[in-house]
């Protein structure tokens, strides 16, 4: 048989032959993607002249002057209040990396059925033709009038950090980058229960994060904020530690608040007594260091589809090991979080994402594992019905005592 050349461009399968073959016809992927995985669908009927003139011209003129007089009734009389805009330039786009926004579409389409599924918020996927930091802020916050929060998605670091900041100054609607802080939430979730399991608070953890991208950052900033013992952050070159070099601006922050002990050098001596390791490196992690690590420690290797450590190693030392895989128990999933998050931030209208309301969605998830919690179940599942609501509610009343809700 003639060697298959798969031309992504042409969408199809062509054999030297000159045959024609959808990629769909054996690839399930390509046929669930097909026409893409999500549409528009009207919540009112248009049947007759009756419902079309309330539906659109001349019943829509008296809602719309309502609003230019009242601003705040676009909140009741349309659908901003329960949409979100999944944004991206496509430079970090899952494990691909800079792939462009059009290639990252069908991430972006997964994201907005996530939304809906877990949160029942609705979602609208946005890829941007732009990388620059000031051209993609100034771009969403002229967008910013149809939706009611923000999801930044597959933005690369460093700029990410400078996007969300300065998007949130522009707008009054929820910002937040997953990457980050939906990766954060649920992993201090899950090390909050690894903790109780073994009879210890956060406060008597030393972590060390491998990875000082997006989520490495944002994990290293909820740990102390939520009271972790220590924490130091290792990048490609070492422990980011105050007295290299060379170092970024976001990681001369991350040495401002980090590493009370002072450690340098590379990853592995940071392990030498750790109880927690925490992969969002896609490195691997040598057995010997994992080893080194203290007695009844943690390992959260959450690189896809590869983890830093493999949990059949992981499992020889550590009491609880998590990974982001789907196959293994304790999966650490942004979807445990985000769909939740915003759909607390809709309902009281909140203005932004605090810290507080992301301590609380943690919280909330943790709660959740209640009296089931054993080593394989720290995290809850993704599937489990209690999620979202239990996170929906927290956040809600978190934006409340943090004056940021609006009703």
């Amino acid at each position: 048989m003639a060697a298959e050349i798969v031309n992504p461009r042409s969408g199809s399968n062509t054999d030297q032959d000159g045959g024609v073959e959808p990629l769909d016809s054996f690839d399930p992927a390509f046929a669930l993607h097909r026409g893409g995985k999500m549409a528009v669908q009207a919540t009112v009927p248009v049947r007759d002249k009756d419902d079309l003139s309330l539906a659109y011209t001349p019943g829509v003129a008296r809602v719309c002057t309502a609003i230019a007089e009242q601003p705040e009734l676009v909140h009741d009389y349309t659908w901003k209040s329960s949409v979100v805009a999944v944004v991206t330039d496509g430079t970090a786009v899952l494990g691909l990396g800079d792939i462009g926004p059009e290639a990252s579409l069908p991430v972006m389409e997964g994201k907005a059925i996530l939304f809906k599924q877990f949160g029942g918020v609705d979602a609208v996927p946005i890829a941007l033709d732009c990388t620059g930091v000031d051209e993609i802020v100034e771009t969403v916050a002229r967008l910013a009038p149809s939706f009611g929060g923000v999801n930044l998605e597959d933005i690369s670091a460093p700029r990410c950090f400078e996007i969300e900041r300065k998007l949130q100054e522009r707008v009054d609607i929820p910002v937040f980058h997953d990457d980050q802080h939906g990766t954060a939430v649920v992993t201090l979730a899950a090390l909050r229960n690894a903790a109780r399991l073994s009879g210890r608070a956060i406060g008597d953890l030393r972590a060390v994060i491998s990875g000082a991208g997006a989520a490495g950052v944002a994990i290293a900033k909820m740990l102390v904020e939520a009271g972790i013992g220590d924490v130091a952050v290792a990048d490609r070159k070492g422990v980011v530690s105050a007295d290299r070099e060379d170092l970024t601006p976001v990681k001369r922050e991350v040495a401002s608040f980090t590493n009370k002990a002072g450690i340098t050098g590379s990853l592995e001596a940071a392990l030498e007594g750790a109880d927690v390791f925490i992969g969002v490196s896609g490195g691997t992690v040598a057995e010997e260091a994992v080893a080194s690590m203290a007695k009844g420690a943690f390992v959260f290797a959450m690189a896809n589809p590869n983890p830093e450590v493999h949990p059949d190693v992981a499992h020889k030392y550590a009491a609880v090991v998590a990974t982001g895989r789907s196959d293994f128990p304790n999966q650490i999933n942004n979807v445990l979080a985000f769909p939740g998050i915003f759909a607390g931030a809709l309902q009281v209208r909140a203005s932004r994402i605090t810290e507080g309301m992301k301590i609380a969605a943690a919280e909330a998830l943790a709660g959740v594992v209640g009296d089931d919690l054993a080593a394989d179940y720290v995290i809850p599942s993704p599937f489990d019905e209690r999620v979202a609501p239990a996170v929906t509610a927290a956040v809600a009343a978190a934006a409340r005592a943090e004056g940021v809700a609006r009703r």
